[in-house]
């Protein structure tokens, strides 16, 4: 079954408080995660890969030295998603958040 838009966007307001943001011109989030060094950031990424790659649904992400910038939406439903909403819970677990 295809993920569907969010319609009660209230389900946002704890990834907002822990710092995610609306992104600019579309219905996305954004979060950039900054760790010690590069190998903690290079392997939350890996962490993440595993959890997004179980429930089929990827990040826009990048990497630089000890900085990960992730912005999440689901492409097929053109907007936010519950995916988008478990996979950014996730990754504040992940981050220890």
């Amino acid at each position: 079954m295809p993920a569907t838009r969010l319609t009660d966007r209230s389900v946002l307001d704890p990834l907002l408080a822990v710092g995610w943001t609306a992104e600019d011109g579309r219905d996305a989030i954004r979060k950039t995660y900054q760790f010690r060094n590069f190998v903690e950031a290079f392997g939350f990424m890996a962490k993440v890969a595993l959890v997004a790659e179980k429930m089929n649904h990827h990040p826009e992400w990048s990497n630089v030295y000890r900085k990960v910038d992730v912005v999440l939406t689901t492409h097929d439903a053109g907007g936010l998603t519950d995916l988008d909403v478990t996979l950014a819970q996730r990754m504040e677990e992940l981050a220890g958040g």
